[in-house]
């Protein structure tokens, strides 16, 4: 790389000049260490450009600067009005003078001219493929002024210059105690699927090859991977040998699952697992209320349910809670919107709101807007705290960034982020199995010790998750889980005294 301050002169004689006049680089040397560096500069300009009108960041250019020093522990970065200093090691390896405030296209350059230098001193950075590195450099300057900041891929921009998209045959499975590969479970409408293989069968061949003698790196590459893949399978199953065809394809899964466990007398009990608070698990639900409109009781699992999407949100809980606010979007100190559902509530069967420390986002607005209109009794342990929405910002790439620039509030103005929403009835750990025993002799005499914390705003948050803390065996937390809440909801007394709580 050729840097104007140093070598103009020499170049000036040459008759060689750089694009404009306070270029850090030359027109006729675009491609260097394998980028276009006018493109990579133009993409990290309009970063800067588009960050600067966030209402909520606040955070000046220097330190998204820095933030660079965070792809490898060597580096570190000192910026200051005037310059620009990258030290690796012990050794000053680039001095740059600091581009005007507004000068994107000046930041632009001079976080490509460190990106360059980073890269001749770091292999990983150096070997990673475009869209790769901008993975890379844009999650450690977001990190500078969001942590939770990410940068997304241009999906066109990913298969044209990596030709990569994850791909699978649908399949899940071990290695049995002679080396032939058994299947556990099949992805619904995947490949795998629709060929009609089923759990319990057996691969004992991959494309002529028994699968004994196959590594586990090769049988990991037939089964899913970048780009599209075809495999000859062999397959021993309780009717004999079958050959079947297996091409991998992109694989959908549902942002929420629903199983009905049907009871003639009382309608059954409804169990909504939810993944991510979006509109198609809206969707799913709304479609799953209107099916089963006789259940006893809804489990709404929101365990590990995720959301960023605030109007998905409020269509989701709407179907619960009707027009009532669902949370307060927090944009800046001063500004607040309320999100409220336009459409009234589809069902009003009892609803028990399973919950625990991976609940986040608009997941933790949606429990707690079943907490504050006594729609369902809170089961788990607290939530994370995480209550943040992104904005997205696109790029004139094709790839986009995000911010978690905005803080949710319940839909009465309670705080989440930081906090998190608190359960009623706290699934405590389980250590032996007398403890275990214990417990559900409790939940038998209608013992659940529930505590309301989430009325006290000074609450000591840390003392409430030390007492209340995480299960650590997902089969306890799963059996402990169903156990209190199908006793919950098949007694009607305990219910009404848990909401009421």
């Amino acid at each position: 790389m050729r840097i104007t301050k140093l070598f103009l002169l020499l170049f000036l004689s040459l008759g060689v000049m750089p694009c404009h006049a306070d270029s850090l680089f030359f027109e006729d040397e675009p491609i260097q260490d394998g980028l276009n560096v006018f493109d990579v500069s133009a993409t990290f300009a309009d970063i800067y450009k588009k960050l600067d009108d966030v209402k909520w960041a606040g955070k000046n250019i220097n330190v998204a600067i820095e933030s660079l020093e965070k792809l490898n522990s060597n580096a570190h970065i000192a910026a200051t009005d005037e310059r620009v200093v990258l030290v690796w090691g012990d050794s000053i390896i680039a001095n740059y003078p600091r581009p005007k405030p507004g000068d994107w296209n000046g930041f632009g350059e001079i976080t490509t001219a460190l990106v360059l230098k980073l890269r001749a001193n770091d292999s990983a950075l150096h070997n990673a493929t475009t869209s790769e590195m901008y993975q890379l450099v844009v999650d450690a300057l977001m990190r500078g002024i969001d942590e939770n900041g990410r940068y997304i891929y241009s999906r066109v921009a990913e298969i044209t210059e990596d030709g990569r998209i994850l791909t699978s045959v649908g399949l899940e499975g071990a290695r049995d105690a002679r080396g032939n590969w058994r299947v556990h479970g099949v992805y619904k409408d995947s490949p795998a699927d629709i060929s009609g293989i089923r759990e319990g069968d057996l691969i004992v061949a991959v494309n002529g090859e028994n699968v004994a003698n196959l590594s586990d790196d090769d049988l990991s590459a037939v089964m899913s991977g970048f780009n599209s893949g075809t495999s000859k399978i062999k397959l021993l199953t309780p009717t004999g040998e079958h050959d079947v065809v297996l091409r991998r394809a992109t694989i959908i899964l549902a942002d929420a699952d629903v199983v009905h466990r049907s009871d003639p007398d009382t309608g059954g009990i409804l169990e909504i697992v939810v993944h991510r608070i979006s509109d198609n698990a809206a969707a799913i639900v709304n479609e799953a209320l209107a099916k089963y409109t006789d259940v006893s009781g809804i489990i709404l699992d929101l365990r590990a349910a995720t959301g960023d999407d605030e109007r998905a949100a409020a269509k989701f809980a709407g179907l619960f809670i009707g027009q009532k606010p669902v949370m307060r979007i927090v944009e800046t100190a001063k500004d607040e919107v309320e999100v409220i559902p336009g459409g009234n509530a589809v069902t009003n069967a009892p609803v028990v709101v399973l919950m625990s420390n991976m609940t986040r986002g608009t997941a933790e607005a949606v429990v707690a807007a079943f907490y504050e209109y006594g729609r369902g009794v809170l089961v788990g342990t607290p939530t994370a705290g995480s209550a943040r929405i992104a904005t997205r910002i696109n790029l004139e790439n094709g790839g986009a960034l995000e911010l978690l620039n905005k803080s949710v509030k319940t839909g009465t103005g309670r705080t989440i982020d930081g906090r998190g929403i608190f359960p009623i009835v706290c699934l405590s750990n389980i250590r032996s199995s007398n403890q275990q025993n214990a417990f559900f002799l409790n939940v038998i005499n209608n013992n659940f010790n529930a505590k309301d914390f989430n009325q006290d705003p000074d609450a000591d948050v840390d003392a409430i998750r030390r007492g209340c803390p995480v299960i650590t065996s997902g089969a306890d937390e799963d059996a402990i889980s169903a156990a209190v809440a199908v006793k919950i909801l098949t007694d009607s007394k305990v219910y009404n005294k848990l909401i009421t709580e």
